[in-house]
């Protein structure tokens, strides 16, 4: 039985993707240390509760489970934190990428998938984003990501590991049987904050900036469901198993919707009006962020099925009418 071993299984994408995994067939063993993941997102194989920084746990686990496989998700993924604390996005995810890639190597696990994101690119030189875009990061998350990127490619040439970087756009949406969804404490993702506003009175969706030359004049953000990323990973581990080319993907739909028409399908799967607000636009943000996806069609086979606005939007809302953790 094939055995994946995942670092941050019970968070948001992590826990979509362990779903996927024993869907199809394979054994998920969870390591998480549950600070921003959620023990009730563990319904695909078991938990072992430890910290990607605490390497000699980690060896432990590795050696016990013997995997055949790495899926690894477990960073710190606030822009703004990064900003205010860079040593502990450095520490948590660089860091704590080196010590797993040695963990890997000390008992002989050699393929790994990496939750890499958008965010090593920068702002773009143009739109839609191919996978040899300049990589030229505005911010610590984008360089600490970017860091495990360039260890990945050296540990590949020294030491045979294979692996696949998998560079997200906007994840968004949540599993279509709503048995998990987006959770985040604190909440900075537009979709759940949008959700909120329409299911609490007290709060207000706040829109930064309507003055980007866009069709509408608020930020393009190429959008792609949850799920649809999960057959991805899976996508990727089937290409690693077939001995296939290391390297890394984009995963987005090549499209892109604004802030203003989330809000709007918002509104019109749930039925009820959002009540805005226009803010200042945040530092850094390009007006347009779209994934170039022709790599990963042809090369993984894999092509977004569930990303339209609606069903994205849909999924999400079910989610946080039955949730209610998170904020």
């Amino acid at each position: 039985m094939t055995t994946i071993f995942v670092t941050g299984g019970a968070g948001y994408i992590g826990s979509h993707c362990c779903k996927a995994f024993k869907q199809a067939g394979w054994d998920v063993v969870v390591y998480d240390n549950l600070k921003h993941g959620w023990a009730d997102m563990v319904r695909w194989g078991p938990l072992i509760e430890g910290d990607i920084l605490d390497r000699p746990r980690l060896e432990d686990a590795l050696a016990a489970v013997k995997p055949d496989a790495v899926a690894h998700f477990a960073a710190l993924i606030s822009v703004a934190e990064s900003v205010a604390d860079p040593a502990l996005h450095y520490g948590n995810n660089t860091v704590g990428a080196f010590n797993l890639l040695e963990a890997m190597r000390s008992v002989g696990c050699g393929r790994i998938i990496f939750s890499s994101t958008a965010a090593t690119y920068g702002v773009p030189r143009m739109t839609p984003i191919p996978e040899d875009h300049p990589q030229e990061p505005i911010n610590p998350y984008g360089w600490s990501k970017l860091f495990v990127e360039r260890m990945l490619a050296d540990y590949a040439c020294a030491y045979g590991v294979s692996y696949a970087a998998l560079r997200y756009f906007n994840a968004a949406g949540a599993d279509p049987d709503g048995e998990i969804g987006e959770r985040h404490e604190p909440e900075t993702h537009v979709i759940p904050l949008a959700a909120r506003g329409l299911l609490r009175d007290d709060y207000q969706f706040t829109i930064f900036g309507d003055d980007f030359p866009t069709r509408d004049g608020t930020c393009v953000r190429d959008y792609v469901h949850v799920a649809d990323l999960a057959s991805a990973h899976r996508a990727a581990l089937d290409h690693l198993f077939a001995g296939g080319e290391s390297g890394a993907f984009n995963l987005g739909t090549g499209d892109g919707f604004t802030v203003k028409e989330v809000a709007d399908a918002l509104e019109r799967v749930s039925g009820r009006p959002l009540r805005r607000a226009v803010g200042p636009r945040r530092s850094g943000d390009p007006p347009a962020l779209v994934a170039a996806c022709g790599k990963a069609q042809r090369v993984l086979g894999w092509t977004p099925v569930r990303s339209s606005i609606d069903e994205i939007v849909a999924s999400a809302f079910r989610w946080h009418q039955k949730d209610d953790r998170g904020g």
